[in-house]
């Protein structure tokens, strides 16, 4: 399983009329190889759930990535956390993933609804034991990973769902599978399954949701390797060097500007082929050569990837737009966001004649603020990520 890796996403519905989310979820390395992924469940609602979420998950992790055994863990958290004078209990409930080497997951979980595992598209059972920590029933599953395979695991937001409105007793797990079964494929993000689901919990909840909702999707894949390579060297004679270290790289090979294009196919011995298809007025179309998988306008098409970067880690409402636009801004963001795992970025510092205009806004500055930008966004999204410059 060398070359298979796992990715995760998440997000949350606030309950109706709260600023702060009651569940948190906290993501943790063991070690090198090992993560511990923890889903919250704070008591009640608002403030009191949102600290009580967010220090258990904490804990929780903490603990478990420093190896402690899950009964010091929940002693520890139960001793540790206030008392709720409503419910006379001391913390919340609490999914555990613990991914180990990207091949064995350990589940552990306690009063949140069941994790899903979803292999070939189908639900499949796992076997559980039963522990009572601190008059606790805690369930604990193990499965070894298989590539494809989606992992969920859910608040019970999810299930509440539609409860007294578009359903009597709420979504149950049982028509959650089903849904799933029925929307999920392979090539799927884990950030696609967790928009579909909490979009349907959404409108369940006439988009006033009675409960904090959260969901957790991790998917395991094969790595997949994108290069991207913007602006000419710095130095002119470093253009042999440059390209040589980007096209001996294993995976995809993005080509963005102008100029680079053109010293690409220079270099290839290929010829630049320029489309006059807009598929989007704000953005250059694209262009093709042989041997590279997407050929890309430079500074602009870069602005509106890291527009898209930004969105799609806060509330992902331009998630639409990316998935289905065929402009150069919405494949790179596509290739970046939903197949990369591992990025390399190829950035020539040779400054463009161009962007020295004092009157147009663009500048060899902003253009390497926006590629940090965006860099740092891929980290955030969980992508392995290396920037090299020239």
């Amino acid at each position: 399983m060398n070359n298979i890796t796992t990715t995760i996403d998440t997000f949350s519905l606030n309950k109706h009329g709260e600023i702060l989310c009651g569940d948190q979820v906290e993501i943790m390395k063991a070690n090198t190889n090992d993560k511990v992924i923890v889903l919250s469940d704070g008591l009640g609602s608002g403030v009191k759930a949102n600290i009580l979420s967010t220090l258990s998950s904490k804990m929780i992790a903490t603990m478990l990535s420093e190896n402690m055994a899950i009964e010091e863990c929940i002693e520890t958290v139960a001793q540790t956390l206030p008392i709720c004078k409503e419910r006379g209990l001391a913390y919340s409930t609490f999914t555990v993933l613990h991914l180990i080497n990207d091949q064995t997951l350990e589940i552990i979980n306690y009063d949140n609804p069941a994790v899903i595992v979803l292999r070939a598209g189908k639900a499949i059972p796992l076997k559980t034991m039963t522990m009572i920590i601190d008059d606790k029933k805690i369930t604990k599953s193990c499965i070894q990973l298989e590539e494809n395979d989606f992992v969920i695991a859910l608040s019970d937001g999810c299930v509440h769902a539609g409860v007294g409105a578009s359903l009597n007793y709420g979504w149950e797990l049982a028509n959650i599978i089903d849904y799933l079964e029925t929307m999920v494929v392979p090539s799927y993000s884990p950030k696609t399954l967790t928009k579909l689901l909490i979009d349907e919990c959404n409108t369940l909840y006439e988009n006033r949701p009675g409960d904090d909702t959260t969901v957790v999707c991790l998917k395991v894949s094969k790595k997949e390797v994108v290069n991207i390579l913007i602006g000419p060297p710095e130095i002119k004679e470093n253009d042999q060097r440059m390209l040589g270290l980007f096209f001996a790289k294993k995976g995809k090979h993005i080509v963005c500007g102008g100029t680079t294009s053109q010293i690409v196919s220079d270099y290839l011995n290929k010829p630049l082929d320029l489309s006059l298809n807009y598929d989007d007025i704000t953005i250059p179309p694209t262009a093709t050569i042989e041997g590279v998988d997407l050929v890309t306008e430079g500074i602009l098409t870069i602005n509106k990837v890291l527009n898209y970067a930004n969105d799609y880690l806060e509330n992902n409402t331009l998630f639409s737009d990316l998935i289905t636009h065929n402009d150069g801004a919405s494949k790179l963001a596509r290739m970046l966001f939903e197949e990369a795992t591992n990025i390399n970025f190829y950035v020539g510092k040779a400054v463009n004649p161009a962007h020295q205009n004092p009157n147009l806004p663009i500048n060899f500055s902003i253009k390497m603020q926006l590629i940090e930008s965006l860099v740092k966004n891929l980290k955030l999204m969980g992508k392995e990520t290396t920037i090299h410059y020239f």
